[in-house]
């Protein structure tokens, strides 16, 4: 018990170093505060790497190249008529995803799953949604075509963002897993959580829109979500602290015809596909 009380103090130490940080940065530099605030965004603080379960050790090995960095996957039952990627989210991996990689071989699919940028066995340092739709699209082309698509999180919206610019039908299929609905969302609670300046969101804004052309509210599923043809099945729950339910209402409410919802309770952000009722809704679906 000490010594999770002395990680948690060394979390606690650590988190309040970086606020004096950037309070002390920003006034001297909003534009630079703001440069090293998009730049820790972008930059996961784990990595996991764990030993691979066992149904990873039976896998195909693959690897690409996105943007220069080295993407790590893996395949099983190459071959299969009809594929399935699995795609994880922030400070995740593929691994976590293992649970799914059997009953969906068996019902006849050959399955993809890949470490993104920054992630698990993967190379680079940061990952953001650009960066994550390229590699999906990447993986599309090389080990494609893919027609079905289960994600979390993070990896929610960039495959949202990448079927925007894949051609595909409505017999695809979709399965998004408590997915980071809303940007914005995500911008206002880092900038909370880290007690951030104000006065710095709007040079914030401008890197991202410098760098991608598009303003932080572009990268959102239901902007995306009008130009999905395939069959959208969507877990959330109502004790998800991390992606709130409240921004995927907003979906819910627009009432798409492709678009099916499943919402929990008690399962949180990452219990929720852990959870034996919901894989087996997921595994049944695609």
């Amino acid at each position: 018990m000490l010594i999770f009380a002395l990680m948690k103090l060394t979390q606690r130490l650590a988190l309040q170093y970086i606020k004096t940080k950037f309070r002390l940065l920003s006034a001297i530099s909003k534009r630079k505060a703001a440069e090293k605030a998009f730049e820790l965004f972008c930059t996961p603080q784990y990595r996991n790497k764990k030993k691979l379960p066992k149904i990873f050790e039976t896998a195909e090995n693959l690897q690409l190249k996105v943007e220069g960095i080295t993407v790590k996957g893996w395949r099983w039952n190459a071959g299969a008529v009809r594929k399935v990627l699995i795609i994880h989210g922030y400070e995740s991996s593929a691994i976590n995803f293992d649970r799914y990689v059997k009953p969906l071989a068996k019902k006849g699919y050959e399955v993809l799953a890949f470490d993104a940028p920054g992630h698990g066995r993967s190379g680079g340092k940061q990952i953001n949604a650009p960066l994550y739709r390229s590699t999906i699209k990447e993986i599309y082309k090389q080990f494609g075509p893919v027609q079905s698509f289960m994600a979390h999180s993070f990896g929610g919206l960039a495959v949202c963002l990448a079927l925007e610019e894949i051609s595909h039908t409505a017999d695809y299929r979709l399965v998004l897993i408590a997915p980071a609905t809303e940007t914005v969302t995500a911008i206002n609670s880092f900038f909370t959580f880290l007690d951030l300046d104000p006065a710095m969101r709007p040079e914030f804004d401008k890197i991202i829109i410098r760098r991608s052309g598009v303003s932080p509210d572009w990268f959102s599923i239901k902007r995306a979500m009008k130009h999905i043809k395939a069959k959208v099945l969507w877990f959330h729950d109502e004790d998800d602290e991390t992606t709130p339910l409240a921004d995927a209402l907003k979906l819910k409410d627009e009432n798409f015809p492709n678009l099916q919802f499943v919402i929990t309770k008690g399962l949180g952000h990452r219990r929720i596909y852990r959870d034996n009722k919901v894989a087996k809704e997921i595994i049944e679906f695609l």
